[in-house]
C-alpha cells in the first residue's frame, strides 16, 4: 500500500479511510475533502463549493448524494433529494448551507454533501 492517507485534522487519528470523494475519520467522524489541507469546507475567499467543485450561490436548488440521519426523524434524508432555494451561511462547524428540506424543515446542511442541479 504506497498511498497512505494524511492524519484527520480535528483529531489527527491515523486510521482516515476514503467514502467516495470525501476522507473520514473513524473516531471524531470528521469529514473533509482531500483536496482541503485543514479540512474545512471548500471555501476560497468565501466561496463555497458543493461536492463535485461547482460553485454555490444563495437561491441554487441542490441534490443530496447521500443518504443523511436526521435527529428527530425516523426517515432521514434520503440520497437524491432535491432542495431548493438554499441560502449559504457560516453554520456550526462546516454546516453552511441553511435550507427547507421537504418533509422534514429547516436545517443546515454540508456542501460536501450536495451537488448542484
Amino acid at each position: 500500500m504506497a498511498d497512505t492517507l494524511p492524519p484527520c485534522p480535528a483529531c489527527s487519528s491515523e486510521y482516515t479511510y476514503e467514502m467516495g470523494t470525501l476522507l473520514i475519520c473513524p473516531e471524531c467522524a470528521h469529514e473533509w475533502s482531500p483536496e482541503t489541507a485543514t479540512g474545512a469546507a471548500d471555501t476560497d475567499d468565501g466561496v463555497i463549493k458543493d461536492s463535485v467543485g461547482n460553485i454555490l450561490t444563495d437561491g441554487d436548488t441542490v441534490t443530496v448524494i447521500k443518504t443523511l440521519k436526521v435527529k428527530g426523524s425516523t426517515t432521514g434524508i434520503k440520497a437524491g433529494t432535491k432542495v431548493r432555494n438554499i441560502r449559504l451561511v457560516n453554520g456550526i462547524g462546516d454546516h453552511d448551507i441553511d435550507c427547507k428540506v421537504d418533509g422534514i424543515g429547516p436545517m443546515q446542511l454540508k456542501s460536501s454533501v450536495v451537488k448542484k442541479v
